[in-house]
Parts: C-alpha cells; structure tokens; sequence
C-alpha cells in the first residue's frame, strides 16, 4: 500500500510541476498586463509602464520562458510574486483561500455523503417511488449548471425574506456586517450565511454522486458474495452495508477526485452571486484587470486541491480494496 501511495505521489508531484507551467504559459499568453496601464485615464507614459512590468516580473519584451522562470524561482521561496496593482499576490492569497476552502469542504462533504447514501438506496429501491423521485430530481439538478442552482436558491431567499417581513435566510456575504454578541452568535450567523452557498455547490455534487453511486450498487446487488453472506447469517441490510456498498464505492474513489474539479468550477460562480471574496471571485477579477501573477497563483491552488483530491482517492482505494493493501494495484 505504502508503495502504491509512493508512487501516486510522485506521479502527483510531475502533474503540479507541468500544471504550473501551463498555468503561467496560458495566462502570460493570453492576458495582456500592458493593456491594463493603458486603460487608465490619461495613459501613464510608456516609460512608467515599462517601469511597472519589470517590477512585478511582467516585462512583455521578454521571453514568457524568462519570465516564468523568474516567477518559479520566487515561487520555489514560498513567494507568488507582487499584483499588477502593486499587492502582494501572498497576502491576498492568505486573505482569501479560508473563505474558498470552507465552501470546498462542506460542499464536497454534502455532495459525497448525500450523494452516495441516495444512490445507495435508489439502488437498493430499484423502480419504486424513491429511485424514481430521486432520479427527476437527481436529472433536474443535472440540467442545471451551478450558478443557475446559486440564482434560484438566492430568489427563493428573497422571496421568503420579502414574505415574512424579516431575515429568514441570509444570502449575501459571509456574516453580517457589524454584528455583535457571543462567540455562539457569531457563529450562527457565520453558519446562516454558509447555508445557500453550500447548497448551491452541493446539490449538483449529490446529484453526480449518486447517479455513479446507483449505477455502482446495481452491479453488485446480485453478486454471489451477497448470497453468501446472507446465507452465513447477515441479515440483507447488512451484507448489503458490509460487502455491497463497500464494493460499490471502489470505482466511485477514482470518480471523487475527478468530481472535485466540478465542485470547484461550480465554487468559483457561487462566490461572485453570493458576495464571498475567496479564490473563485478573485480569479475572475484577476482575469479582467489582465493580473497573471494572480491568475497563476488561483490556478496553482485549483491544481494543488484537485491533486489532494486525488490523492485522497487513492487512499481511499487503498483502504476499500485489498489487492491495493497487498500490493497488487498498480498506480
């Protein structure tokens, strides 16, 4: 197992390796810093803006090769490089990636949990009322991309606000400005603003979970192994627990890592619609004003969670099946 982990690792080390690389290469490529001086009203005089490249490592004279390896080498000192306006991209870094990982966290929580216990048990009720209203909704929310999902959810907040005449729901910004009180009172308005925002990253998720999931269950549902253990003395529920979710969930670890990737995609939409200032508004805010040196450091961070994503799986494999544990899997 410890070997298998190994090299997954390394092989995860080469991908963050050449996923900076790119990153830089894209963005340097694409985006355009000399346009962002330029736009200002009068124009700074062409000396100036050169003056301003050079010290945020972003002088277009220059190779883009020469300029990502100035930027590796800062990067490799723990040092992202400074804004196009002037900030350190570091600090804006640590300011914003807590707000970015409490949605992450709680909304793959959500879609992973409730995802797979809903294709587990649609499964399980194969054409009954359950599998079925589970199945138009699972499709409905499949139909609809992330923000459209954030959208519905804060009219549906505003429109429950507008009807009780008061705050039900709060669905804009991460607490309420000003507030005072306890530990505990912040806290619960801390966790009513973290609610829509949850939802609208989650609900996708649970839908794509448990499609995999049911889809997973119903290959093993009518395995030999489930006969017999049943017939050792379990009772369904538990063989099906014990033996079949557990089966079950083996290829739905591989399908984890790669659903993270829409969970963060969907993340980056629900921070602009609901005010959060994490990495996601700050990406797209970044790509407007043409500020490589952030666009790289948003695109660094998606890459380093998507791979933890991963490597989090493959534990996961490791853990569900034996050969893995024997060293029979093969990364």
């Amino acid at each position: 197992m410890l070997g298998f982990l190994a090299r997954r690792l390394a092989y995860y080390v080469v991908l963050l390796l050449s996923a900076a690389f790119l990153s830089y290469l894209l963005a340097a490529t694409a985006l355009s810093p000399r346009a962002y001086f330029q736009a200002r009203v009068p124009p700074p005089p062409a000396e100036q803006v050169d003056r301003q490249l050079r010290a945020v490592g972003l002088d277009d004279r220059q190779p883009v090769t020469a300029r990502f390896a100035g930027w590796a080498a800062r990067a490799a000192r723990g040092d992202l490089g400074v804004s196009i306006t002037g900030t350190s991209v570091n600090a804006e870094f640590g300011r914003r990636v807590g707000v970015s990982l409490r949605l992450l966290v709680l909304g793959t929580a959500l879609g992973i949990g409730a995802g797979v216990a809903a294709g587990a048990w649609s499964a399980v009720k194969q054409y009954r009322l359950s599998d079925r209203t589970f199945t138009l909704v699972a499709f409905l929310l499949l139909s609809m991309p992330t923000f459209l999902v954030a959208l519905l959810l804060k009219i549906a907040a505003l429109a429950a606000n507008q009807a009780s005449g008061r705050q039900l729901v709060a669905f804009t910004g991460e607490s309420t400005p000003g507030l005072t009180g306890s530990a505990l009172t912040v806290l619960a308005d801390r966790a009513g603003h973290l609610l829509l925002p949850t939802l609208s990253i989650g609900l996708v998720a649970v839908a794509t979970y448990s499609r995999y999931q049911r889809s997973a269950m119903l290959d093993v549902l009518g395995a030999d192994y489930l006969r017999t253990a049943e017939a050792k003395g379990l009772s369904r529920r538990a063989a099906l627990v014990k033996h079949g979710l557990r089966t079950a969930l083996i290829p739905m670890s591989t399908f984890f890592s790669f659903g993270f990737l829409g969970v963060l995609t969907g993340a980056t939409f629900t921070e602009k619609i609901f005010g959060w200032h994490g990495m996601g508004e700050w990406f797209i805010d970044s790509v407007n004003n043409n500020d490589v040196n952030a666009v790289v450091a948003v695109n660094l961070f998606a890459a380093v969670t998507v791979l933890l994503a991963g490597l989090l799986a493959d534990v996961l494999h490791a853990v569900l099946d034996p050969r893995v544990r024997l060293g029979g899997g093969r990364g």
